[in-house]
This record gives C-alpha cells, structure tokens and sequence, in this order.
C-alpha cells in the first residue's frame, strides 16, 4: 500500500502540524529537525513560530531506493546559528515510521544538551506500526502505507536529466537566454 502526496497535500499538513502545536499552548524556544526528512517541516514550523531552527542529521534507509532500513547513524554535531541550544525543544520530522529515528533521537538529544529541560515530538505521519508515539502529529496510519513525498523526484532526478527537463528537451539554450557563471560574476 503506498500513500502519494502533492505538494498542495504536504504544505497543509506542515501548516496544521504547526497550528495543533500551537493550539496546545506548550511553550517552547528551540525547534529541531531531523534531517533529510524534517528539513521542509522545521524550516516552515521555525518560521511561523519566529525560533531558532537547529538540523541534526541521521540516515538509515540505505539500499533498494532508499526502501531498506539499515543501521542508524546520527551526526555527531548539529548545526544551528544561534549559540546555544533552547532548552524547551521541539523536535520535528516529516514521519515516525518504525518509531526508531525518533526514539533514538529523543534519548539522545538530553544526554548530549543537559540543560535541555523538555523536549516534545511533532510528525506529519504517524504509522500504527511505530515503536513510539510523537506528541503532535496530523494523520494517523494504521495501514502502514509506504509514503511518496513530493520532493522524492530529486532521488533520482540528476543534472544532465535536469538540464533536459528546463531545456525542453533542447541540447543548446536559446540566443536570447543566458545562464550566467556565479563564480565569475563580480
């Protein structure tokens, strides 16, 4: 079973993930995203908010497409711009799948920033078949579908594909279009 999600789609859930947080009334000052998937999610959700936005990385799904879950690497630093991490964290990804991303990411998060004091989770999917349950999210799937974001395209989409898409199909630009090199522009 696959769930297919537009663009439209996603951008409504990210907006009613951040409104159900605030309707909550929990205060917090920190978001944190679990990237590669909650970059969009924590990117909008820190926005709305107007609080700092720090992206831990991991990565676990690895052959067959990226289908298959192979072991959990979580970066060993974070980036952010502020200089320190807020002590009220929100923690934000796109999806709670198997649940263990999440669930190692909220163990860890405390023992690597002591002086955070709360910490809650907020998802767009939760799957009936996670190990953990997030404290926010807006769709609840009990079937456990597979699910294809819009921004999957760029998986497999390279330049030389790209190139032929804006092109139209054309192997040489226009007369009048030009492209200028950013490393020579002064």
């Amino acid at each position: 079973m696959s769930l297919h999600v537009s663009w439209e789609e996603y951008n409504a859930l990210v907006e009613r993930l951040a409104l159900q947080v605030h309707e909550s009334g929990w205060p917090f000052n920190q978001v944190i995203c679990i990237a590669r998937g909650g970059l969009r999610v924590g990117d909008v959700i820190s926005r709305i908010f107007e609080l700092p936005l720090a992206i831990l990385s991991t990565h676990s799904y690895t052959a067959e497409g990226g289908m298959l879950r192979g072991q959990l690497v979580i970066a060993e630093h974070m980036t952010m711009t502020a200089p320190r991490l807020g002590e009220r964290v929100l923690l934000v990804d796109d999806m709670v799948d198997s649940g263990h991303t999440l669930e190692a990411v909220f163990k860890e998060l405390p023992q690597r920033f002591p002086h955070i004091t709360a910490l809650r989770t907020a998802v767009l999917w939760y799957k009936a078949c996670s190990v953990c349950k997030p404290d926010y999210f807006v769709s609840y799937l009990p079937e456990n579908p597979w699910i294809h974001q819009p921004f999957e395209v760029y998986d497999t989409l390279r330049p030389d594909q790209l190139k032929m898409k804006l092109d139209g199909g054309r192997t040489e630009r226009s007369a009048g279009a030009s492209v200028q090199n950013p490393s020579t522009d002064a």
